[in-house]
């Protein structure tokens, strides 16, 4: 069936939206067949484009890419009349006949392979194709390849057993590849964004790790106890597994959550996500247990292990989480300062982020013919070239000064100060409607770009009243402007949502009001710390080259909504398996203390591993090409580091060593009517261990 992403990002109804659908139904005769490509040339050193010679291989190489059958038509730069000043500069249009998405590998391949003919000559050749992609940018493989590598690593200091090691990284793969075929076969049916598929890919392959972990690891607690294989897969599958669909549920909440920005792209990449993390712990849940029956005591801990157990420093009773735990508890006050106290200093730059969505000059590499491109085109038209305003000008009715005052509009618009070009004013077939091209001075990322496109909406009030013409503006710049404004007018209520669900789900989770406070402003800490981490390092660009950043840019309009999403799941996993048990030692012995060091040693382990392993995967998404990739590769990075590290296991403990046993009120009427929800599947525990009493005394 195959696979079809289309990689516009758009909302519908925007203003720019609007003016767009204006323009495509009154200009249709003009609009282009399909997609467009530019093929930018830049003469030799000592030579012109205008030189016979250059103009021969031009011809060639243009002549040889019209044989394509999906090429619509080919405009040469003489014939577009766009040579650059000194002559050296200059591109071709080449259009197709279908839409950017539809536009096939060998029809890429046929205008990469064709452009090779320049190059040869020493005429620099490169395509600048909008939606249109030459370059690879999705993952190559290696990321996922450096992500589970690193992961094994991890895995094994965990279970000091390289099977047992392999076990959750093969159910993770079996997971994603399920995963990514639905994805795949749905681009069919419904508009996917590619960079769906690979944030799809990054959340299935870490958690169908981290919950395969969660499984294996109860089940050789299990094996270790004495329990057959049977009863061990039963009590793994009905503990660790019970947490682990309720780990799923969360993420998935947090990823579906994203509809209620009613932002169509925004919703496929949440949808898209969500689908891999079912997939993720029904694989978890189903398939896992049938291979751990097949499996059975080969990876139970075993004492065999000896240079695995020497070089991991397993078998210590006292465990890192566990010393971390006493310390923490021993100086609570102190620690929750410190902590809290660094997470707010990291979150400063959030304070100046600016949105915006990426250009080819700030997402690609100089090793992409599309930032090669881009370069050339700034280098002889200036930034403004990349920037598409078309700004339509309605008039209520058609009369013979129509034309005149249109131009005098036109005029008025090219006065601006950031203005460097304008044409005259187009009418289409009604009469009433006209069309005017403008190049702004600044690039799309400039900020002297948006005051443009907003200084021209706030001028239509005045062009009414004045003229009776209102001015609609569309064009790429347009378009990310409303995009931009659009998601920071749904990031407040989706952020309340998530945190008021959070609250809620706590609350039942663990009947108390305090914690379930302490964990949501915990999200809230680690939220801000990774939006300024990101800050600091994308958008103002520090340490650029380390993180392979092509240049500073603005941050990705849309991520810090999906982070929200993403980061909300995770982050109450990390504190419902590190909690859950805490609130066990304190039901059962009323002490908080004792209750919080029980809670860091049972489960700190567990949740460092997890943490380790999302890392892991996350930061090889971070040696993606793409800076989009890049940049939630970074986030999400940062986001679990901040989060599992400093939040979960630091401030937690701190905190609720402070509050002590008021870290568990919970009103008496409200204790009444909240539902009994046993995520970790305790009461199995306790029927196994009751029906075991019962069967000990019959023998009796």
């Amino acid at each position: 069936m195959g696979s079809s992403f289309n990689d516009e990002m758009s909302i519908p109804n925007t203003p720019a939206d609007k003016a767009g659908k204006v323009i495509k139904k009154e200009f249709k005769a003009m609009q282009p067949a399909g997609a467009q490509v530019k093929v930018v040339f830049r003469a030799p050193k000592n030579g012109t484009l205008e030189s016979a010679e250059v103009q021969q291989k031009i011809a060639e190489v243009l002549s040889e890419i019209k044989k394509d059958s999906a090429v619509d038509s080919v405009a040469a730069p003489m014939q577009l009349q766009n040579l650059s000043e000194n002559k050296k500069i200059g591109y071709a249009v080449v259009t197709y006949k279908v839409e950017a998405e539809k536009v096939t590998e060998a029809s890429k391949d046929k205008i990469l392979d064709s452009i090779e003919t320049t190059r040869d000559a020493g005429i620099q050749t490169e395509l600048s194709g909008g939606d249109i992609k030459f370059s690879d940018s999705e993952t190559s493989g290696m990321t996922e390849i450096v992500g589970v590598l690193v992961a094994f690593v991890v895995l094994t200091f965990t279970f000091v057993s390289f099977l047992a090691a392999g076990l959750p990284i093969l159910t993770a793969i079996i997971g994603l590849a399920i995963g990514m075929l639905g994805i795949m076969i749905g681009t069919n049916y419904v508009e996917i964004q590619s960079v769906s598929l690979t944030l799809a890919a990054m959340l299935g392959l870490a958690v169908g790790i981290d919950y395969a972990l969660f499984i294996i690891n109860r089940f050789r607690q299990q094996l270790a106890q004495g329990d057959s294989v049977p009863e061990s897969i039963a009590i793994a599958t009905g503990t660790a597994g019970s947490a682990v669909i309720f780990a799923g549920l969360t993420v998935i909440i947090g990823l579906l959550g994203l509809s209620v920005t009613k932002i169509p792209f925004l919703i496929a990449m949440g949808v898209s996500a969500a689908f891999t993390v079912f997939i993720a712990v029904v694989v978890s849940v189903v398939i896992l247990p049938a291979i751990l029956g097949i499996i059975g005591h080969k990876i139970a801990p075993t004492k065999q292990n000896r240079f695995l157990e020497k070089m991991t420093g397993a078998g210590k009773k006292r465990t890192g989480s566990n010393k971390w735990g006493e310390f923490v508890v021993r100086r609570p006050l102190a620690v929750s300062i410190f902590a809290i106290g660094l997470l707010a200093v990291i979150t400063i730059p959030f304070f100046h982020m600016n949105l915006g969505l990426l250009s080819d000059g700030t997402s690609k590499s100089t090793e992409t013919t599309e930032r090669r491109a881009y370069d050339l085109l700034t280098e002889a038209y200036g930034e403004g070239i990349h920037v598409s305003l078309a700004v339509v000008a309605k008039a209520e009715e058609a009369t013979a000064e129509t034309q005149n005052t249109m131009n005098t509009v036109a005029k008025e618009l090219g006065d601006l100060s950031d203005v460097k070009s304008v044409t005259p004013a187009i009418p289409g077939p009604s009469g009433k409607i006209y069309m005017i091209s403008i190049t702004p001075k600044t690039g799309p990322d400039d900020t002297k770009t948006k005051d443009l496109v907003n200084t021209i909406r706030d001028r239509s009030n005045q062009t009414e009243k004045k003229n009776g013409i209102e001015l609609m503006v569309t064009g790429t710049a347009a378009m990310n402007i409303d995009i931009v404004q659009k998601l920071s007018d749904a990031l407040p209520v989706f952020a309340a949502l998530i945190v008021g669900l959070a609250y809620v789900l706590l609350v039942l989770v663990f009947r108390s009001l305090l914690i379930p406070l302490k964990a949501v402003l915990g999200f809230l800490l680690s939220l801000g710390a990774t939006l300024g981490a990101v800050v600091f390092f994308v958008q103002d660009g520090h340490f650029q080259n380390l993180f392979g950043f092509p240049a500073a840019s603005p941050i990705l309009a849309f991520l810090p909504v999906i982070l929200i999403g993403i980061l909300f799941g995770l982050a109450m996993d990390y504190e419902v398996f590190l909690v859950s048990k805490m609130r066990e030692v304190y039901t059962h012995t009323g002490d908080p203390k004792r209750a919080i060091l029980e809670g860091m040693r049972e489960s700190g382990k567990v949740v460092v591993s997890a943490g380790l392993i999302m890392m892991s995967v996350f930061i090889g998404f971070m040696l993606a090409p793409d800076s989009i990739i890049k940049s939630i590769g970074i986030a999400l990075t940062f986001g679990v580091f901040f989060d599992a590290f400093i939040v979960r296991m630091t401030i937690v403990p701190a905190v609720m060593a402070l509050m002590g046993k008021s870290a568990w009120y919970l009103p008496k009427w409200l204790d009444k009517i909240l539902p009994n929800i046993d995520v970790e599947g305790e009461s199995i525990i306790h029927q196994m261990e009751n029906k075991s009493e019962k069967i000990y005394k019959q023998n009796s």
